[in-house]
């Protein structure tokens, strides 16, 4: 992918962002350059946040502002190492990722505005109303890749379908403990797996790895998105593999 795409790609990636999303971010730009992590040489920075906040006693989308980052040399040099290197699927990402960042530092009331979406949506699932399936994103980050809405934890796992066809069985650490649940039938766009006997409350989400015009394209369609639920006994692993 020339930089030339890439740019165009991630402009139209930040334009189909939620404009509540967006607030406060100026735009992204693009540059041309490899960049690594300023105290891991060995490790690339795809993108950053980039944010500067005003002189007031509060912060918001007025005296906040960022501008988002992503670096078209990171994203070949990775490309450069994996032949199935997924272009847009790791703009998406990182762009989302920089986005939260922004989020992040709009304050208490931001942070709590969106825990209280996730609980919103959390329930709405509950009572088998119509939900965004993507609302523990906007819980509390507590790892990476895990979020925590409530008394609710969600890991999420992202899989390619041939990555899913292959494993024999989902595996997720929880309280410094190795656990391996049985792979479900299906995987779908988005797949609930309520783990049974954990606390607080654990599922694991599994997320088919899409690009980010696949994933408009699925919540375009008249049926939407593949959402599915389904239960699983996690079985923890022990020394050399082994389920106890």
């Amino acid at each position: 992918m020339t930089f030339e795409e890439f740019s165009r790609l991630a402009q139209e990636a930040f334009q189909s962002v939620p404009e509540a999303y967006r607030e406060g971010v100026e735009g992204v730009t693009t540059i041309e350059a490899l960049e690594t992590h300023p105290e891991l040489p060995g490790v690339l920075t795809m993108g950053e946040c980039r944010t500067q906040a005003f002189n007031s006693q509060w912060q918001g989308p007025e005296t906040t502002r960022s501008r988002v980052v992503l670096y078209y040399g990171s994203f070949r040099r990775m490309a450069e190492d994996q032949p199935n290197f997924d272009w847009e699927g790791e703009l998406w990402e990182t762009l989302t990722h920089e986005l939260r960042h922004h989020l992040e530092s709009l304050a208490d009331e931001y942070a709590l505005e969106a825990m209280d979406y996730a609980v919103d949506e959390s329930f709405k699932r509950e009572q088998g109303a119509p939900f965004d399936p993507w609302y523990f994103q906007w819980g509390e980050p507590v790892g990476e890749g895990v979020y925590q809405v409530e008394d609710e934890v969600y890991i999420e796992r992202v899989l390619t379908e041939a990555e899913f066809d292959r494993v024999e069985g989902i595996e997720f650490s929880w309280k410094d403990q190795s656990y391996r649940l049985s792979r479900p039938q299906e995987l779908g766009d988005v797949h609930f797996i309520v783990v049974d006997g954990t606390e607080p409350y654990v599922q694991i989400v599994l997320v088919r790895r899409t690009s980010w015009r696949q994933r408009l394209r699925g919540v375009q369609r008249s049926g939407g998105l593949s959402v599915l639920e389904s239960r699983a006994e996690a079985r923890r692993i022990v020394a050399n593999g082994e389920e106890a």
